[in-house]
């Protein structure tokens, strides 16, 4: 998990500034029950059922429930994502009432995680089948001719077989459901790599990008069971209602003041510096930081409120008590690949299966820079004012990706506590 753009070693100079003091213009005001549209899948038992819970609970009409037909598996074709997903989705929004009202989808236990890329043809196969045949055949070489001193272009000439192998694959197309579906309403886009996100705080000068009118906030209450998902539920509403409270932890890797800048972690490593150093600013609760290549240890961080750290791939360190309310994300390259099989440790569904209420991931390698950058994401959280769904999508670099956000998009765990409020000019 590697690449930093050149956007963000120039971005992290503006992260002193004080959150209150940032001016975001989101679509409209701060994110509201009557803009959600919930999608549920019917094929899956419990779905509609949580779907129907969470509405009652925030208080969200049966108008703006869509009920879809559609896998129960984790991952959908991308044929059957636009033939029974996106088109049907599409098809409500476009109705009079909703276009100009609903700004945030809540996908529901149930729904896959991510679309395969697009079909290969019989010749893409077939020359697939070549290039890999021919990759092994390069390999052997070279690794004979390391033993001679002998490795002439082999070198090169196994590289441009493996550019051609990762085309053919299409592995840049593969995107998480909830990031494609945030694009449902723009038809103009390829599906090749990633689309800048025009909401990100980073991309406030960035010209080119896809209209804001186009782009939905998108989140997912999913987890490995009927009875996890209730439980998020519960825990959002109760910790809204007294103040999420409890400790944060920040886990980098290097020590504040000694960063290599030179490194392609540096620019993240540096924002979960500022992260803590926001979170503390705000006087909500005490913060601790770990600050070496080692991580959290097991057992050593009781009441665990909020967290953001790495890098342990797919293997969850049970360090946490998870207060309810709970929320964290681990940033590595596999850690929302599945919510349900039952062997992963894989962060997102350990973090859910032991007591967060919302966390964030990948369903396959992102890329370090394409994480929601640690102090605007928990910056503006600990701010009070926006929902979580908000405080994801300006902290997001891109959408048609990778990424999915887990929790109650209406999730504010500090409304009751506000300090300060930022400016909304």
């Amino acid at each position: 998990m590697t690449g930093v753009p050149d956007i963000f070693k120039w971005l992290v100079l503006f992260f002193a500034l004080s959150v209150a003091a940032w001016i975001f213009p989101l679509p409209g005001d701060a994110l509201e029950s009557g803009e959600i549209l919930v999608v549920a899948n019917e094929n899956v038992a419990g779905s509609t059922d949580l779907a129907r819970y969470y509405m009652k609970k925030r208080g969200i009409e049966e108008k703006d429930l869509i009920k879809l037909r559609v896998t129960g598996r984790e991952t959908i074709s991308r044929i059957d994502y636009e033939k029974k997903v996106a088109g049907p989705i599409r098809d409500r929004l476009g109705q009079k009432d909703r276009r100009a009202r609903i700004r945030c989808l809540l996908i529901m236990y149930g729904l896959p995680l991510k679309i395969d890329p697009p079909m290969r043809t019989k010749q893409e196969n077939d020359r697939l089948h070549v290039l890999k045949e021919k990759e092994r055949d390069v390999t052997e070489r070279l690794n004979k001719g390391k033993k001679v001193g002998v490795e002439g272009g082999l070198r090169n000439e196994r590289e441009e077989i493996q550019s051609e192998i990762k085309r053919l694959k299409r592995s840049d197309c593969l995107a998480s459901l909830d990031s494609e579906i945030s694009l449902v309403l723009e038809n103009n886009y390829g599906l090749d790599g990633w689309i800048p996100n025009p909401y990100f705080w980073g991309f406030k000068e960035k010209e080119g990008l896809i209209g804001r009118e186009n782009v939905l906030m998108v989140s997912r209450l999913d987890g490995p069971s009927e009875k996890i998902v209730k439980r998020m539920i519960d825990d959002t509403l109760q910790a809204e209602k007294r103040g999420l409270e409890g400790s944060a932890y920040f886990d980098a890797r290097w020590p504040d003041n000694d960063v290599p800048e030179d490194s392609a972690y540096a620019v993240y490593d540096r924002s979960i510096h500022l992260a803590a150093g926001r979170v503390k600013a705000s006087r909500r609760m005490e913060v601790s930081i770990e600050q070496t290549n080692d991580l959290f240890k097991p057992g050593e961080c009781p009441h665990a409120a909020l967290y953001c750290g790495w890098y342990s791939l797919a293997n969850y360190v049970d360090a946490f008590t998870w207060q309810p309310g709970a929320v964290g994300y681990h940033i590595a390259s596999g850690e929302c690949v599945t919510l349900r099989r039952k062997n992963s440790r894989a962060w997102c569904k350990m973090m859910l299966e032991k007591g967060v209420a919302a966390t964030i991931g990948p369903v396959d390698e992102p890329y370090v820079n394409a994480f929601p950058v640690p102090e605007i994401f928990f910056g503006f959280l600990v701010d009070g004012y926006l929902s979580l769904a908000e405080c994801y999508m300006i902290s997001l670099p891109y959408l048609s990706w990778k990424m999915v956000l887990i929790g109650d998009p209406l999730y504010k765990p500090f409304k009751n506590d506000t300090m300060r409020k930022p400016d909304r000019k």
